[in-house]
């Protein structure tokens, strides 16, 4: 027996195939590996080595990116200036001066306003704690009168005869003799020289103090060539495709710079409006907390209820009762839903293009890897990974991910819900799109297109007859319930006869007739659902059509000129022989609605791809010559 014979009918583990070695080669050729696993496998690497650079190189990567970040902050102010005939160099300096001024203003006001809460804070400490004892009085003795209702106010007695306890004596605490004493010690504090003086004082602020300045040595040189930047960046990423990459670095842009200044000016208000109420509440230094909760307020989510913290605390300090705290806290809890749900969508609306999903999952992720300064640039680096996603082919999963546009379109969501077997969404996904369509282009548009998809997967094997049968009855549970949706009953009556629906031998073809019969059934002409099973050759003979004076046969499964349809629509012709027959050949492209000769074989009246050009040839006279839709 040969060494073919000896391994012929085995499976091979390596190339799964049961044949025996090729002859020619003397061995089992090995299938190469799959290139999309190699592809992902290639994107989890190079994202895990992303991540890694991002974290060890964060010391220098976060002054860059918030460089890069208040360049698209004043960027528009520096455009203004050079629109008003200024060079660029004065007015990018003259920008950053300004900048660095209203810094040095709210700075200034903060120091003032805290120096003068340092009078009182003795005062303010006294009122806190006197609180605070109170309401540790109250709570222990609640817990006291629970703790008495539930064991009844009994005392577990000692048993009779037991010993007392042993008690330490007075002078038990001496030390043994022969012990030896205790060597006393005195603590001498080191004389501070000034240049320690200095050191203590300085360390704290050194590292903010360095980040500042190169975040504006950085940010400066930015203004200054964004130009030579923009190119230079184009020439590596994207010279290839000059307009993709263009029209990414435009939206990126664009949405950052509308994003910055849309929430200066929101956080900027929202401020001022705090200062004010605090003001009227009688909150000292409101300026200071004013200002600080339009700072915070660039944290997500949680920046408003930070800054709330200290100004409460401050009005139960100041206050004897807790009028004042509960006022803040009142301020804060109308404020701050009234500017992130009214004021903000009036002004910019969903500009940032970002899930609000993706907003916290980034925050997490932005402040686990770069601290309070990730969370607060959460945000826009998380948009400009969206901007990437929507321009770029291969990164285009951060805009499914984090996007805010809908991850799939209405004919992929219609049918992965009649797919998974559930009507009720496809229902209220139904009475969402037909808000602004009419119910025929929903028809076309997205359940024709749907049922396209479906049939396609049934023709690779996904999908079997059980499958095909329970989406049909989902399909046809939706149309039922869209039976009273886009009635006219103004419009004039027409007179065509009865139309009988017939549907092809498709699973899904008795969905369409469902359809097209409940649109006629709109439009007050009498209409009626043939099922294949009635018009076969040995059913046909028994079918009623008397009074049919169109009849309308839906295809879906249409692959060239099958000989099926041709023999149904002579089938049919022998039956009613006066009647007008339209085929609606709905997967649209197909060969026989454009291809007179295909038409001529098939022996229709009509041939239509659209519910919509259906209901235009049914409602025509019956005297209308041949057409093709």
């Amino acid at each position: 027996m040969s060494d073919r014979d000896s391994v012929a009918g085995y499976k091979d583990v390596l190339t799964g195939s049961r044949d025996g070695p090729d002859e020619a080669g003397g061995a089992a050729k090995i299938a190469p590996a799959s290139a999309p696993e190699l592809r992902t496998l290639a994107g989890v690497a190079v994202g895990t080595l992303v991540i890694a650079a991002l974290y060890f190189g964060q010391e220098v990567l976060i002054p860059i990116t918030l460089a890069v970040m208040l360049s698209f902050v004043l960027s528009p102010v520096v455009n203004l200036l050079q629109r008003l005939r200024l060079w660029r160099a004065p007015a990018v300096m003259l920008t950053v001066l300004a900048a660095l001024g209203i810094l040095g203003l709210f700075g200034t006001l903060i120091g003032s306003q805290a120096a003068s809460l340092t009078a009182n804070a003795p005062q303010y400490a006294q009122t806190i704690q006197a609180k605070v004892e109170k309401v540790q009085g109250f709570a222990l003795s609640r817990m006291a009168l629970i703790t008495k209702e539930l064991g009844g106010g009994r005392h577990a007695a000692a048993p009779r005869g037991a010993a007392p306890a042993p008690t330490l004596a007075a002078g038990a605490a001496q030390p043994a003799a022969g012990q030896r004493r205790p060597v006393p010690v005195q603590v001498v504090q080191e004389s501070t020289s000034p240049f320690t003086i200095a050191r203590t004082v300085v360390e704290p602020i050194l590292g903010p103090l360095e980040t500042t300045i190169i975040v504006l040595i950085v940010a400066i040189f930015v203004l200054m060539q964004k130009e030579d930047l923009r190119d230079r960046f184009i020439r590596v990423f994207g010279s290839s495709d000059l307009h993709r990459t263009t029209r990414a670095l435009d939206d990126a842009g664009q949405r950052l710079s509308k994003y910055f200044l849309s929430q200066l000016a929101v956080n900027t208000c929202f401020g001022l409006v705090i200062g004010i109420g605090l003001w009227v509440i009688g909150v000292p230094s409101p300026a200071m907390w004013g200002v600080m909760a339009g700072l915070l307020r660039f944290v997500p989510y949680i920046g408003s209820f930070l800054a709330a913290v200290a100004p409460a605390a401050l009005g139960a300090a100041v206050d004897p009762g807790w009028g004042m705290a509960i006022e803040v806290v009142a301020l804060f809890v109308v404020v701050e839903p009234i500017t992130g749900y009214v004021v903000e969508p009036l002004l910019y609306g969903h500009s940032t293009g970002l899930s609000p999903v993706s907003v916290i999952v980034s925050a997490i992720f932005w402040t686990w890897l770069w601290g309070p300064i990730g969370l607060i640039m959460s945000t826009p680096l998380t948009l400009c990974l969206v901007v990437m996603g929507r321009h770029v082919k291969s990164l285009e999963f951060f805009d499914v991910l984090l996007g805010d546009r809908p991850a799939l379109t209405p004919v992929e969501s219609f049918y992965q819900r009649i797919l998974a077997d559930n009507p009720d969404e496809a229902l209220a996904q139904a009475e969402t799109l037909l808000a602004d369509r009419s119910l025929a282009d929903y028809y076309d548009g997205v359940v024709l297109a749907g049922l396209k998809l479906a049939v396609e997967d049934q023709a690779r094997g996904t999908i079997d007859r059980a499958g095909a049968r329970s989406m049909t009855r989902s399909m046809l549970s939706v149309i039922g319930e869209l039976k009273s949706h886009g009635i006219a009953h103004d419009q004039p009556a027409i007179h065509v006869g009865t139309v009988a629906c017939v549907a092809g031998h498709g699973a899904f073809d008795e969905a369409v007739t469902a359809m097209m019969a409940q649109l006629l059934e709109q439009r007050d002409i009498a209409a009626r659902t043939i099922p294949y099973g009635d018009v076969g050759r040995e059913t046909i003979g028994s079918l009623d059509l008397a009074g049919v004076t169109t009849i309308m046969v839906s295809y879906l499964e249409l692959n060239g000129s099958p000989a099926q349809l041709r023999y149904l629509v002579r089938r049919l012709r022998a039956k009613a022989p006066a009647a007008r027959i339209i085929v609606g050949l709905w997967p649209q492209g197909e060969a026989a609605l454009t291809d007179a000769a295909i038409q001529r074989e098939l022996g229709a009246d009509g041939y239509v791809g659209s519910l919509s050009a259906a209901l235009a040839i049914i409602a025509a006279p019956a005297t209308s010559e041949q057409v093709a839709a």
